[in-house]
């Protein structure tokens, strides 16, 4: 169990900050940077679940936990014995939990704008900001080795939140397609 006593430590005054294993990196490696943004994206699904307001958040909150086994995963350089990894079984969960929500929407016909509900549009974010991480993730991927199913959890989390997000719509109006060339049209 972790425990915090002090919430400062001084050690980042320098500008660098310690990995699991002690060594210490630059704040602004693309590792930090990938952590950080998958940070953002679990504050994200924290502003989703309480838009969600009354509903079952149990995915959501089992997916923020994950999130921070993501963080760990990340900080943990490759070789170190009892890490904290992401596994095949947290990917199959979320495309098990696609599957279940796509089950109940029609099929697209139109590219949809993110929105609809309150919770629909705060799904869409948390979705954009996911991709933001994937980015970031793939960028450290490219300078450090990293455990592969860290690309393909946040690739799914990204296809998990678009769905979720149609799925909350559908009850409140469902999606706003996209119209090309919309309002802009020339009278």
């Amino acid at each position: 169990m972790v425990k915090l006593n002090k919430i400062y430590t001084r050690t980042g005054d320098a500008g660098t900050t310690g990995l699991v294993d002690g060594s210490r990196v630059a704040k602004d490696a693309a590792v930090m940077q990938a952590i950080g943004d998958v940070d953002e994206a679990n504050s994200a699904l924290g502003v989703a679940v309480v838009a969600l307001g009354d509903a079952d958040t149990a995915l959501l909150r089992r997916v923020q936990n994950d999130l921070f086994d993501y963080g760990a995963d990340l900080a943990t350089p490759p070789g170190i014995a009892g890490a904290l990894r992401i596994l095949p079984a947290q990917v199959t969960a979320l495309e098990e939990a696609i599957d279940r929500m796509n089950a109940d929407l029609s099929p697209l016909t139109s590219f949809i704008l993110p929105g609809g509900t309150a919770a629909g549009a705060a799904l869409h974010l948390a979705r954009a900001i996911v991709r933001r991480a994937e980015r970031s993730v793939v960028h450290a991927s490219y300078e450090a080795d990293l455990n592969h199913n860290l690309l393909a959890y946040i690739n799914r989390l990204s296809d998990l939140l678009f769905v979720y997000a149609r799925w909350v719509n559908q009850s409140g109006g469902g999606d706003v397609l996209w119209v090309p060339g919309g309002v802009h049209q020339p009278a």
